[in-house]
C-alpha cells in the first residue's frame, strides 16, 4: 500500500468494515472484526469469500458444522429454560443455577464483556458502511493505493486501485454520536426498543429479498464477465476448494502473508451463528420464557442455517471463483434495484445488532448484581420491574471507550471465545442436569438425550481451539481468574446447582459401595465426633470452644476427613425445638467461620448422658459413622461443685467402650495452640496398652500441622520391673520402623508399689500432697455413701445404680495413677503435648472415685491427650 503522503499507513486501514466483505479496503491480515459477524445479512454477504476459498462442498460442511453446534446449544437452552420459571440474566441465570454461582458469574461476566464490546464493533461497522457509501460525509478524507497481484488459474494478474477511505477520526466522531443515540433508546426501556425494532428489521429483510431477486435475474446488461448467473457449469467449477494466500487487501496473491485454510474460514464464519442468546438475554422482559425462548431460538437457528446453506449454492452457481475472490461488491452489484439497498440494509442491520447488545448486556450485569454474590457489583443492582440504568451507563461507557480506541484487533477474538465459552456452559449445564436426572428435572422441551448436550459442549471447545489456541487460553484464563475471585470474595449462595446434586449422588453410591464391613487400616480416616459445650464455661454466643475446633482440624491429614460437631440441649424436644434450630444455625455458622469442614448436629434430651447414648448409637450411616469421640476434660467439676459431672463423664466413656468408639480427651484446652501459634519440644507418647496404633497415628497427624511441625516424637513404654527393657525397646523400634514413623523409644521400668518418687522441680503441685488429698476426699465420700445406705436400708447406690466398694482396689488404682503421673512429670514436664492411654472406669467403682483417679493422672501436665483406641487397627505394616 502506498499512502498519498509520506506518512505511514493510517490506523484506519487496520479497521474492518461492518459488512466484512463488501468494502474493498479491508485488511484481512490485521483485522479480526470479521470473526464477529454482525447478523444474517452481513453473513450472507460474507459467504461468497468462504465459497471462493473452500469451495461449495467444504462450505456446506462448514455451515452445517457451525449450525449443528448452535442447534444443539439451542436444544440445551430450551430444555433448561422450560424446566421452571426463568428470571433475568439469560445464560448467566441458566448456567449459574445449574453449575453454581462461581461458574455462572465467571461465564456471565465474560459474556457481558463480549456483548458490551460487540456493541462497539457493530457501531463501527455501521459508521464505516455509511462513510463508504457517502464519502462526502467524512470530515477527514484520505486515499490509499492498493497494488494487487491476483493468482487465477495459475496466472498472475497485476493491478493498482486508488481508493478514497474515511479516516479513524471520522469513525470516532460518528461512532460516539451513534452510541449516545442508541444509549438514549435503551434508556427508554423495553417498550421503546420494541417500537424501534421493526424500523431496523423490515429494511434488512427487504435487502435480503433484493439480493435473491437480483440473483434470479443476473446477469444484467453491463455486468462483470465473472457473473455468469445461476449455472450448473459454474457450480461444478466452484465445487472443490482452492485455498491460497492473500495480500493485505484480501486479494489472492502468491506472495501474500495470509494463507487461508478450513480453520481460518471457521473463524470467519462461526460468529454468523452466535445470535442464539438474543432472546434469553432479555428473559426478564419476556411474557412466557418457557415458550418464547425455545420457539424463538430454535426457529431462528433453523431458518438462518437453511438460509446460509441456500446462499452457499447460490454464490457457488452465480459467479466464477475469480469474481468471488476479487470483487468485494459482488452482492451489492447484483442486488435489485441497486447497491443502495444493500448499504441501507447493512447499516440498519449493524445498528439493530448494536441496539440488541446494548439492551442485553446491562440486563445481564444487573442480574448478576441482583443475586448479591459479589458485593463489588452492588452498584449495578436494579429493582424488579425497573430498568438497569446504572448498568446501561456502564455498558455505554465501555462501548464509547472501544469506539474511541477504534482498533479492537487484540480484543475481538477473545470476545468470540467468550460466546463459545457461554455456549459450552449451557451445554454442560444441560448435560449435568440430564445425566443426574434429579426429581426436579422435568423440562417441557426435553427432546434430546444428555449425549447430545455433551456433543454440543465438545463442539464448542473444539471450535475454540480450531480458531485460535492463543485466544482460547486467554479467555479460559480470564474466566478462571473470575472464578477464583468469586470463590474468595463472593458470598455463599445455595442455588441447588447440579454439582450439589452430583455430590449427593456420588455420596450415595460411595456409601453403598463401602457397605457396613470394617474398613481396612490402609483406608481408615478419623471421623471425630466433637462434643462441643460440656465441662466448661463459654459465652452464650460461642457454641463451641475455639481451641476444640482447632484440635478437630489437627485430626485431619491435609484437610481430608470430616468432623461432626454435637451439642446436647437439656429439655423436652417438643418444647425446645425452636431453641434447637437456632443452636443448629449458630453452630453451623461457627463451623464455617473456623473452617473445620464439618457438620453440626443438635440433640435434645433429658440429660447429657441420655443424649450422648442416643448419638453414639444412631449417628452416621454404614461406615460413615464417627469413630472417635473428642471432648474436653472436665477440669472445673470440683471447682464449680458440679456433682453431676462425674456420673455423666463416666457414662460417656462407658458408652464409647460399649459402642466400640475411640476416645480422645483433651486436657488443658485453654493452653492448646491456635492456628497462628507454634510449639517446640517433643510430643511424648506413654504407650501403655494396645490401642490399634491410634496414639501413634494421632502423633503423626499433630506433627503434620504447622503448630507442631518443629516437634519430635518420643515413645515411652511402661514396663514392670524385671522385664527385658532392651529387648522391648528393640521390638518397639522395629515396629515403628515398619510403620514408617520416626520416633525415639524410651523404656521406663518401675515397681508396682513403690513408696517414693522424685518430684520434678517444675511441678506446680506436689503429687504426694494431691494423692493424700484425694485419699481423704474418697474416704469422706465413701463414708457418706455408707451412712446414707444404712439410714435408708438399701445397698450402696450412685445415680440409681448399685456399686460395690472395695477400698483396697480403690487405693491400688489411685496409687497407680500417682506412679504414672510422677513418671510423666519427671520425663515430660516440658513436652509440647503428652499422649497417654485412657484407663477405663473400673467395674462397679463409684464415678466419683474415677474422677479422682483422672484428676491425679493429669495433675501438673499442661497439655495432655488421654486416648483410648478400639478393637481394631488404624495403622498397618503392609502397603
Amino acid at each position: 500500500m502506498k499512502h498519498n503522503t509520506n506518512k505511514s499507513i493510517d490506523q484506519r486501514t487496520q479497521m474492518a468494515s461492518s459488512n466484512g466483505h463488501v468494502i474493498p479496503n479491508v485488511s484481512q491480515n490485521d483485522s479480526k472484526l470479521e470473526l464477529f459477524g454482525f447478523d444474517s445479512l452481513v453473513n450472507i454477504l460474507g459467504l461468497k469469500r468462504i465459497v471462493g476459498m473452500g469451495g461449495i462442498w467444504q462450505s456446506l460442511v462448514l455451515v452445517a458444522f457451525c449450525g449443528a453446534c448452535t442447534f444443539l446449544t439451542g436444544l440445551s437452552l430450551s430444555a433448561i429454560a422450560t424446566n421452571g420459571a426463568m428470571k433475568g440474566g439469560g445464560p448467566y441465570y441458566l448456567i449459574g443455577r445449574a453449575l453454581g454461582p462461581e461458574v455462572g458469574i465467571s461465564i456471565g461476566l465474560c459474556f457481558f464483556l463480549g456483548n458490551a464490546v460487540a456493541g462497539a464493533m457493530y457501531v463501527l461497522g455501521a459508521v464505516e458502511t455509511f462513510l463508504d457509501a457517502i464519502p462526502s460525509a467524512g470530515f477527514f478524507q484520505e486515499t490509499i493505493t492498493v497494488v494487487n497481484n491476483t493468482l487465477v488459474n495459475g496466472t498472475t494478474k497485476s493491478g493498482a486501485t486508488t481508493i478514497s477511505t474515511p479516516s479513524l477520526h471520522d469513525l470516532q466522531i460518528y461512532g460516539v454520536i451513534v452510541t449516545i443515540l442508541l444509549c438514549f433508546i435503551v434508556f427508554g426501556g423495553v417498550k421503546i426498543i420494541n417500537k424501534v425494532a421493526p424500523a431496523f428489521l423490515v429494511p434488512v429483510l427487504f435487502s435480503i429479498l433484493c439480493i435473491y431477486i437480483g440473483v434470479s435475474i443476473a446477469p444484467e446488461p453491463g455486468a462483470s464477465k465473472g457473473i455468469t448467473g445461476l449455472s450448473i457449469v459454474t457450480l461444478a467449477e466452484n465445487w472443490g476448494s482452492e485455498y491460497q494466500p492473500t495480500n493485505d487487501a484480501g486479494v489472492p496473491d502468491p506472495n501474500g502473508s495470509i494463507y487461508w485454510d478450513f480453520n481460518a474460514l471457521l473463524g470467519l464464519f462461526f460468529p454468523a451463528v452466535t445470535g442464539i442468546m438474543a432472546g434469553s438475554n432479555r428473559s426478564a422482559s419476556l411474557r412466557d420464557t418457557q415458550s418464547s425462548i425455545p420457539v424463538g431460538t430454535l426457529s431462528a437457528t433453523l431458518s438462518t442455517t437453511v438460509m446460509y446453506l441456500l446462499s452457499v449454492f447460490i454464490f457457488g452457481a452465480l459467479a466464477t471463483r475469480e469474481e468471488l475472490l476479487t470483487d468485494r461488491l459482488l452482492a451489492a452489484a447484483i442486488a435489485w434495484p441497486g447497491p443502495a439497498m444493500i448499504y441501507i440494509g447493512i447499516i440498519l442491520s449493524t445498528l439493530g445488532a448494536a441496539l440488541q447488545s446494548m439492551t442485553g448486556a446491562p440486563r445481564l450485569l444487573a442480574a448478576i448484581a441482583n443475586d448479591d454474590i459479589l458485593p463489588i457489583l452492588n452498584c449495578f443492582k436494579a429493582y424488579e420491574g425497573s430498568e438497569p440504568h446504572v448498568a446501561t451507563l456502564f455498558t455505554s461507557f465501555i462501548c464509547v471507550a472501544c469506539v474511541v480506541i477504534g482498533n479492537l484487533d487484540l480484543i475481538t477474538p477473545t470476545i468470540t471465545m467468550f460466546f463459545l465459552l457461554c455456549y459450552a456452559g449451557v451445554n454442560l449445564s444441560c448435560f449435568l442436569l440430564d445425566l443426574l436426572d434429579a426429581p426436579s428435572w422435568r423440562p417441557r422441551w426435553k427432546i434430546h438425550h444428555w449425549l447430545l448436550s455433551l456433543v454440543g459442549a465438545t463442539q464448542c471447545i473444539v471450535i475454540m481451539f480450531m480458531i485460535s489456541w492463543t485466544f482460547t487460553v486467554v479467555s479460559l484464563a480470564l474466566a478462571s481468574l473470575i472464578y477464583y475471585y468469586v470463590s474468595l470474595k463472593g458470598k455463599a449462595g445455595d442455588w441447588g446447582d447440579g454439582f450439589k446434586s452430583a455430590y449427593f449422588q456420588l455420596a450415595l453410591r460411595s456409601l453403598r459401595s463401602l457397605g457396613a464391613n470394617s474398613v481396612h487400616p490402609k483406608n481408615w480416616y478419623p471421623i471425630p465426633l466433637i462434643f462441643c459445650r460440656p465441662w466448661g464455661k463459654l459465652p452464650e454466643n460461642v457454641p463451641c470452644h475455639p481451641k476444640l475446633a482447632d484440635f478437630a482440624n489437627c485430626m485431619k491429614k491435609k484437610g481430608r476427613g470430616m468432623s461432626i460437631f454435637v451439642s446436647i440441649i437439656d429439655g423436652d424436644y417438643h418444647e425446645s425445638v425452636e431453641e434447637a434450630n437456632a443452636a443448629y444455625r449458630q453452630l453451623s455458622a461457627y463451623i464455617d467461620y473456623k473452617q473445620c469442614e464439618g457438620v453440626a448436629e443438635i440433640i435434645v434430651a433429658r440429660s447429657i448422658s441420655d443424649g450422648f447414648r442416643s448419638i453414639v448409637q444412631i449417628m452416621g450411616l454404614g461406615n460413615l459413622k464417627p469413630n472417635i469421640v473428642v471432648m474436653r476434660y472436665p477440669e472445673i467439676w470440683r471447682r464449680e461443685n458440679l456433682a453431676q459431672i462425674p456420673s455423666s463423664f463416666t457414662s460417656i466413656i462407658n458408652d464409647c467402650i460399649i459402642a466400640n468408639k475411640a476416645i480422645v480427651i483433651v486436657k488443658g484446652l485453654d493452653e492448646w495452640p491456635n492456628e497462628f501459634q507454634r510449639l517446640y519440644g517433643t510430643i511424648d507418647l506413654y504407650w501403655i496398652v494396645r490401642d490399634g496404633g491410634l496414639m501413634l497415628l494421632l502423633s503423626q497427624l499433630l506433627l503434620a500441622r504447622d503448630g507442631f511441625e518443629s516437634c519430635k516424637i518420643q515413645v515411652f513404654c511402661i514396663a514392670e520391673e524385671g522385664t527385658e527393657a532392651e529387648e522391648l525397646k528393640a521390638d518397639v523400634k522395629k515396629f515403628l520402623y515398619d510403620l514408617r514413623m520416626r520416633a525415639e523409644v524410651i523404656v521406663v521400668t518401675m515397681k508396682s508399689m513403690e513408696a517414693h518418687s522424685e518430684i520434678s522441680p517444675n511441678a506446680k503441685k506436689d503429687p504426694q500432697e494431691e494423692y493424700a488429698s484425694a485419699q481423704d476426699r474418697i474416704r469422706a465420700y465413701l463414708s457418706q455413701m455408707k451412712e446414707d445406705a444404712q439410714r435408708e436400708g438399701r445397698p450402696l447406690m450412685e445415680d440409681g445404680r448399685q456399686v460395690v466398694v472395695n477400698e483396697e482396689k480403690v487405693e491400688k488404682f489411685l496409687y497407680t495413677m500417682l506412679k504414672l503421673n510422677t513418671t510423666i512429670v519427671k520425663y515430660s514436664m516440658m513436652a509440647a503435648v503428652v499422649l497417654v492411654s485412657l484407663p477405663p472406669p473400673p467395674l462397679n467403682h463409684p464415678a466419683y472415685c474415677y474422677m479422682e483417679y483422672m484428676d491425679l493422672l493429669v495433675v501438673n501436665v499442661p497439655r495432655m491427650l488421654i486416648v483410648r483406641g478400639y478393637r481394631r487397627d488404624v495403622v498397618t505394616l503392609f502397603t
